[in-house]
């Protein structure tokens, strides 16, 4: 049987604030960003409308086997849980040992210092203040301050937490929907673009589809968030599976709509290659002037992301420390506001040493690979699931849905290992050094 929930964790979160968690742990700067190197690689408008498709849907198998695992095993952790339920501890501490050492912690610092240099670039040079905040000092005060601002926010509650989460999102996501409408109806761009031939004639490859799609694939990155809040998620066999499925379909639309957008805006030569495409089609669609607009945009899509990873990860530690797989102080509930204050506050100041010491660009460039890993052996977990009847919630498409999604993960993965063979094995040997952790850790248990 599956162990019973701690019971200091209320059952707080109702489909909105669940739905409000994945669209903002999935939407970031990667969206405004990756669609001009993804262009230099495939050179072709419908080819790169057709990849974000075909990433969007294996991000939705993995979304809907995740909903009947989250469903099944509504506790605190996401893949941890999973992985130690339906596996053994050591694959499910190896998944929440990468969650803390990279999962969580150096995407805030990330998130705090590009929230910081947009903000900045929002602000128009000629202003003072914009030379003054430009200075490093100041980018890495205002990314430290951010973390903190959701750090005391989130120790409050849940009901807080789920409060500003859903403003944030909702908030985002009319501001990106905004800018859609916006630069098809006033914006100055050219449907013509789409059949536009390109200055080359040699066509992408297979290997140069792959790596498109490990980009595209990091960008949709996210659509398990809903999973580590199973133990304050309200009704949790419907809302778990409807805010993963409907989050993921939402943030699909909003990106296959924004890279239309995109090709709508700039001609492909200009297009590909372009690392600031989100600006520069801004700049293309209104004028120069409004690049300011797009700045403040990625600002506050970073903005809420931060909020939401620092909520999600604690519960990641929370768990591990409560079955005795981590520090035990992570395990400490408030009795006033029923949140892993430690958790979080030690995520937090893992975070701004990132911030301060500039650690997490490395750290994100060789764990890349490792996060692709354990999602992958959780999706598969799904096949003894079933057999242990353990669900009464069933995801459609079984067994087709979790086959895929697991045939294309491990293509991924491979192709990045080729792509990237240091960074993979630097990625491997962390998982590794990660087992003798967990039997230090299962020792002080005992």
């Amino acid at each position: 049987m599956l162990p019973q929930e701690n019971h200091l964790l209320r059952r707080k979160l109702g489909l909105v604030a669940l739905l409000s968690m994945v669209v903002a742990n999935m939407i970031g700067a990667g969206i405004f960003t990756s669609s001009g190197l993804i262009m230099a690689q495939l050179r072709n408008p419908y080819l790169l409308i057709i990849l974000w498709i075909f990433g969007g849907f294996i991000a939705l198998c993995g979304a809907l086997v995740y909903s009947e695992l989250g469903a099944a095993m509504p506790e605190a952790g996401g893949e941890y849980v999973f992985l130690s339920r339906l596996y053994h501890p050591l694959p499910g501490f190896l998944s929440g040992w990468i969650s803390f050492v990279v999962g969580f912690s150096a995407p805030i610092a990330a998130s705090a210092i590009g929230f910081s240099e947009y903000l900045v670039q929002g602000i128009p040079s000629e202003w003072p203040v914009s030379q003054v905040l430009s200075q490093p000092f100041f980018l890495k005060a205002i990314a430290v301050a951010v973390i903190l601002l959701f750090t005391l926010v989130h120790i409050r509650g849940i009901e807080s937490s789920a409060r500003w989460q859903n403003f944030l999102t909702i908030l985002k996501v009319i501001l990106i929907a905004g800018l859609i409408l916006g630069g098809f109806i006033w914006g100055k761009g050219s449907w013509e673009h789409f059949s536009m031939e390109l200055s080359t004639e040699v066509g992408p490859g297979w290997r140069s589809i792959g790596l498109s799609l490990v980009w595209i694939m990091f960008a949709y990155s996210g659509w398990n968030a809903a999973t580590y809040l199973g133990s304050e998620a309200f009704r949790p066999q419907k809302n778990i599976p409807r805010s993963l499925i409907f989050g993921t379909l939402i943030v699909v639309l909003l990106y296959l709509s924004l890279n239309t957008l995109f090709i709508y805006a700039i001609p492909p030569d200009n297009f590909q290659g372009e690392v600031t495409v989100g600006a520069t089609a801004v700049i293309h669609l209104f004028g120069s002037s409004t690049k300011y607009i797009l700045s403040i945009l990625i600002a506050f899509a970073l903005f809420s992301s931060i909020s939401a990873f620092i909520v999600l990860g604690p519960r990641v530690y929370y768990a591990m420390a409560k079955e005795g797989y981590f520090f035990r102080f992570a395990a400490r509930v408030s009795p006033k506001y029923h949140v892993p204050v430690r958790s979080v506050i030690l995520q937090s100041s893992v975070s701004v040493v990132m911030v301060l010491t500039g650690t997490f660009d490395q750290i994100l460039t060789f764990m890349g690979f490792a996060l692709g890993i354990f999602p992958m052996i959780a999706v598969l977990g799904v096949f003894r699931l079933r057999r242990l009847k353990q669900s009464d919630y069933r995801h459609p498409g079984y067994p087709f849905v979790p086959v895929f999604y697991t045939l294309a993960a491990l293509c991924i993965l491979v192709l990045t290992a080729i792509e990237r063979p240091f960074e993979s094995f630097v990625a491997i040997t962390v998982i590794l050094i990660g087992i003798p952790a967990f039997f230090l850790f299962r020792r002080k248990r005992i």
